[in-house]
């Protein structure tokens, strides 16, 4: 039975509308967003075809062009959708922690890292600059890794703060292999790190690991 022969109340589009988007399941809200099927597929069931040989949801959202496009249904003009679907939470999450005293509001930083750099399949060290209110001054990913390292440089990381006029900072980064926990070389990095800040008065919050089920915070661990 296609996706049109549903008893109305339970077609994902009505769902969404009757019950709100929490009470979909993930191939009923990617098929809301795919809006239709392809040849011999509805969107719920080509929906759960993606969902079976990407994964999931975030190895849909996260895959490159040219994987995304080989899969059937898809091609250019999805993936550009989902391109700025990202795009548009990290911007509505970046603006969220703008109003925010960002130290005090932890999960923000977590959502937003977890769309500005969780998807990334390499690894990324992002900073976030703070005023002396603990304030959001910008969000800046300052180095760029391979699948597995990512080379981070104390004398860089405090130029930069200066530059950003930061009276704190955030460190977060990503592990592409999804795992979160800290390494030995992350909690010997971040030790570097906060001797070098001290050196120019700038203090060093918290330092976040983004995997893919959860973010781990140095701070809430009390390694900081």
């Amino acid at each position: 039975m296609t996706l049109r022969h549903w008893p109305l109340a339970e077609q994902p589009r009505e769902k969404l509308l009757a019950r709100g988007a929490s009470s979909l399941s993930d191939g009923e809200l990617l098929a809301v967003f795919l809006g239709h099927g392809c040849q011999g597929l509805d969107a719920v069931a080509l929906a759960r075809q993606l969902l079976t040989e990407f994964g999931s949801l975030k190895q849909f959202f996260s895959a490159p062009q040219s994987q995304f496009c080989q899969k059937q249904g898809l091609g250019v003009s999805r993936y550009v959708k989902t391109q700025a679907v990202l795009e548009l939470c990290r911007r509505c999450l970046y603006q969220n922690m703008q109003r925010e005293t960002v130290f005090t509001e932890p999960s923000l930083v977590k959502n937003y890292l977890q769309y500005s750099i969780g998807l990334e399949q390499r690894e990324v060290f992002m900073l976030l600059y703070l005023d002396s209110q603990h304030r959001l001054i910008k969000a800046e990913p300052l180095f760029y890794g391979t699948i597995d390292a990512s080379p981070v440089y104390p004398r860089i990381v405090v130029q930069s703060a200066l530059a950003h006029n930061a009276a704190a900072v955030i460190l977060a980064h990503n592990h592409p292999s999804g795992v979160a926990e800290p390494s030995r070389a992350d909690r010997a990095i971040t030790e570097r790190l906060t001797q070098a800040m001290a050196l120019v008065d700038i203090k060093l919050l918290d330092h976040f690991v983004v995997g893919d089920a959860e973010v781990i915070s140095f701070a809430e661990r009390g390694w900081l």
